[in-house]
This record gives structure tokens, C-alpha cells and sequence, in this order.
């Protein structure tokens, strides 16, 4: 056999030794929506997470697979469906560690040589203080100085790969109340249809979009700070939100606008100006970091990589929600390229169910009540405050890309609806949901919970000067004020 031939076959035949790995990075926000520039958000500047996406992908259907962080952040963290490791209810009051076989990816990296971190975004203050104390909020226990290797990536070994979180709170509320409006931009923003063009609506999204830039200065000093240390070009950036907006039809609900975050690549193999259209859910990225680590991924890890070939083309994806605090509920939704699905196992409970938090949060919520009242909301924007709601729902989203109007359950939809509810149901059962089950034995009552919720909305009520059970008028009155729409309160005699 002639040399060359020989030499050939064996080089064939050799391993081929795998290229270094890119460094990680996660950049997290709280609660947020895609409302950058780059994804066609108007009255607001980004031009950092712009740069990332003109310099890499940007993913236009990646949804959360819960619509509020604990839940999510479970679900990623791990790549597992939240509903399938028992970690579904949001904010458990009594978190058990995970059991086997689930572990959690810092843990898988660190066991591989990975340096690992998690840190507040640089710079982060809330209400004029440093914040030090990254964000994790899982629903089992942890221990986040056994979980990372500190809070800062840069005091790595030389030559150590790392993966590093940044969190950043924004533009989680309470949103910071601007000084002034600017009127022009203000005219400029988009509120979704499902929303009434109120004054105090609108001010309060802009001070939600005034937040994003926030995310934006945010994640700008993080680029910074990987150009400064010389390693940017050689680092996968992520940046993604939890969950969606936190506006009364977002946060919390099953819907487009409760699930679909912004999710932003930029780093080596990323094609840059790449526009990812096809489904991508956040339980994903467990899975593309450990891909990229080399590392394989567990038989158990339900997500799948999203770079590298072949992308994970999907017909649906799926979500949840289920208790909430003291919200208790339980929701599914099946997503696919045209519909989104879903089905209310508690159809007898209001869109608007009783939430502590969004109650002394959301300007929105006692507005919409008392709108309501007056007859001044649309057919559809009324409709979610009707006392019960549809076991089932389907909105055609070629023709309602945000969801909210509902599509008619006859005809064509209807054959469309009992496919997508028989895949639902195969998916609870392959899963291995257990939303159906009661909280476990470690979780105090619910009675015990909405007990312990309502006293703190009681107290954050009084703290506001008003009395610890407001009427909807009275806090509307309130929010008119903070957002200088009233006149201020007179001092107390």
C-alpha cells in the first residue's frame, strides 16, 4: 500500500482533539419581555443588547417554560421541565435539596474543572444600595457558597474555563418612579391592545421601558468588563429574562406575553445577524452549555442544544403555571410555530386571580376593576376580568402574534384544538407532571400561606399611608399621585 495511502487512513482514523471551549457567560434579567429595538420595541434605546444581536442571533420564539422566576429559574438551571422534578409552585416556602438523579449545571461544570460564578451585574443599585447578593431563587435548597466558586469569574485559575452568571434586577418591580416624562417618547411606546391607553398606563410603561434601558447600561458594563480582561471574543454572551413583562396579563399568566423573553447569543460559532425563528425554550440552555463544554449531557435532561448541529426543530413546546404565592392555580400550554394552546384545570377561577404581590405592585390591576366598572374596557380587554374563564383557550398567532383575542373553537380550530389538547395530555404523562399532585407534606397549608401573603399586603398598604384594606378607588389615587397624575396627598395634621 503506498505510503501516502496509509498515511491518509490514519489520519482518517485518528481522534480528532476537540477545540478549547468557549468560555460562558449568562446575563439574566428579571422579568422582561422582548422590548429592545432589535425586537421592534419603540420608545426605548438598547444599544448594547442591540450589538449582541447585530453581532450574533437573535432568537424571536424563545419562551420561558414558567411565567415566574422561582419556577423558571428551576427549570434552566437544571433543564428540566419544573413540572417533572416537583419544582413548579412558585416561591416554596420550605425548599428540599433534589433529590437524584437531577443535578444542577454549575454543579456539572464544577465537577468538570469549570470555574464558576454568580454575581449582581456590575454597578447594581436598588433603592440607592449596592447590591452585592446575586439572584438565584430556586425552588430547592441551596447553598450558593457551595453551589459557585464566588462572584467573580476573574479569579479563576490561568487558563480555566469559566461560566458566569450576571443577574440583573431590573426590570423587576418596583419600577423607579422618572422625574419627567418625555411626552414625544411616551407617544412613541406601543401598549398591547389587551391593555387600556389610560394615563396611568402609559406612564407606567414607561417607566418599565425606562428599567430596560437599565438592562441595557447593565449589560453594556458586563461587555466591558470581558473586553477589558481580554477574553469577550472568546466567551458565548447570553443574555435572556426569566419570564416576560411584569404587567398584569404578563407575569404570572400563561400567555405570549407572560413566557416569551428576549434571547440574545453572541460569541465564537455564532453567526452574526442570524435571526432564529424557529421555537427555542429556556430549559435549552443547560443543555447548550454543557454541549459546548464537551460534556455529555444526562439522560434525564429534558432541554436540548441549541447551537452546533442539528438545531432541535420542534412542532411544540410546552409550559406551566401553577401556584403562585398565594395564587393557587393550575395552567398548561402547548406553543407551536401558529397556535398557542391552553388549558385551565381550574376553569371556575377569574383571569384575574387574587395575587397579593401584583395587587400592591401593578398600578393596572385595581384600574382595570375599576375601568370595569365605568364600562370604559373593550370587549376584549373586559373579558379577563369575567369571574370565570374557558377550560380552554386557542389563539391563532399568524393573525394575533401576541395572543390575546382568542380564536373561535369550531371548524378548522377545532380539529387544530384537539390535536394540541391530545399532545398536552400525552406530554403530562410522558413528563411525569406533577402539578396534579398536592404540595408536599413540607409546605405549610394554603390557608396558613394566604394568611401569611395578605399581612403583607396589609402592611405594605399602611406603610403607604393608606389603611391595611384599601378599595380599588383608593389605590388608584395612590398611583395617580406617584406617577404625577394627582396632586400629592396633604401632610397630616
Amino acid at each position: 500500500m503506498p505510503i501516502r495511502l496509509i498515511l491518509s487512513l490514519a489520519l482518517l482514523s485518528a481522534p480528532v482533539l476537540a477545540a478549547k471551549p468557549p468560555n460562558i457567560v449568562w446575563i439574566v434579567a428579571d422579568d422582561m419581555s422582548p422590548d429592545t429595538a432589535a425586537y421592534g420595541m419603540t420608545g426605548v434605546s438598547t444599544p448594547h443588547l442591540d450589538r449582541l444581536a447585530a453581532e450574533g442571533a437573535r432568537f424571536t420564539r424563545a419562551y420561558a417554560s414558567a411565567p415566574v422566576c422561582s419556577s423558571s429559574r428551576s427549570a434552566f438551571i437544571l433543564g428540566v421541565m419544573q413540572t417533572t422534578t416537583g419544582l413548579h409552585a412558585h416561591d416554596v416556602e420550605n425548599p428540599q435539596p433534589l433529590p437524584a438523579p437531577w443535578r444542577h449545571l454549575p454543579g456539572l461544570l464544577r465537577d468538570a474543572g469549570w470555574h464558576v460564578t454568580n454575581a449582581p451585574a456590575p454597578g447594581t443599585e436598588r433603592g440607592g444600595r449596592a447590591v452585592k447578593k446575586a439572584k438565584t431563587h430556586y425552588n430547592f435548597a441551596h447553598d450558593p457558597a457551595g453551589m459557585y466558586d464566588g462572584d467573580d469569574w476573574r479569579k479563576r485559575r490561568p487558563g480555566q474555563p469559566f461560566f458566569a452568571q450576571f443577574q440583573i434586577v431590573e426590570p423587576h418591580r418596583p419600577f423607579p418612579i422618572p422625574e419627567e416624562y418625555d411626552d414625544a417618547l411616551m407617544a412613541r411606546m406601543s401598549i398591547p391592545p389587551n391593555y387600556p391607553d389610560h394615563p396611568l398606563v402609559r406612564r407606567d410603561w414607561y417607566a418599565y421601558l425606562r428599567s430596560v434601558e437599565v438592562v441595557d447600561k447593565r449589560v453594556g458594563d458586563i461587555l466591558r468588563q470581558l473586553a477589558g480582561e481580554g477574553v469577550l471574543d472568546d466567551t458565548l454572551v447570553i443574555f435572556f429574562a426569566d419570564h416576560g413583562r411584569p404587567m398584569p396579563w404578563g407575569k404570572q399568566w400563561l400567555t405570549i406575553e407572560g413566557l416569551r423573553v428576549p434571547l440574545l447569543m453572541r460569541g465564537p460559532g455564532v453567526e452574526a445577524g442570524r435571526v432564529e425563528e424557529r421555537l427555542a425554550s429556556l430549559i435549552d440552555l443547560a443543555p447548550t452549555a454543557l454541549q459546548l463544554a464537551g460534556l455529555p449531557l444526562p439522560e434525564w435532561m429534558q432541554g436540548r442544544p441549541l447551537l452546533g448541529a442539528p438545531f432541535p426543530e420542534r412542532e411544540r413546546i410546552f409550559a406551566a403555571r401553577d401556584r403562585c404565592g398565594d395564587a393557587q392555580d393550575r395552567i398548561r400550554a402547548v406553543i407551536t410555530a401558529d397556535h398557542l394552546f391552553a388549558r385551565h384545570f381550574h376553569p371556575g377561577l377569574s383571569f384575574m386571580n387574587w395575587s397579593g404581590y401584583k395587587e400592591a405592585s401593578y398600578p393596572a390591576m385595581p384600574l382595570l376593576r375599576e375601568l370595569a366598572a365605568a364600562g370604559s374596557l373593550t370587549e376584549m380587554q373586559a373579558r379577563y376580568l369575567k369571574p370565570d374563564r374557558p377550560p380552554l383557550e386557542l389563539h391563532d398567532l399568524k393573525s394575533d402574534p401576541l395572543g390575546v383575542t382568542g380564536a373561535a373553537l369550531s371548524g378548522d380550530n377545532a380539529r387544530v384544538l384537539a390535536r394540541l389538547s391530545g399532545d398536552l395530555d400525552q406530554w403530562i404523562k410522558d413528563s411525569g407532571d406533577r402539578g396534579g399532585l398536592p404540595d408536599p407534606a413540607t409546605e405549610p397549608g394554603m390557608e396558613e400561606i394566604r394568611k401569611s401573603k395578605r399581612q403583607d399586603y396589609q402592611r405594605t398598604w399602611e406603610r403607604r399611608g393608606l389603611g391595611p384594606e384599601p378599595s380599588d378607588a383608593e389605590r388608584v389615587s395612590w398611583w395617580l399621585r406617584q406617577y404625577g397624575l394627582a396632586e400629592p396627598s396633604p401632610p397630616p395634621r
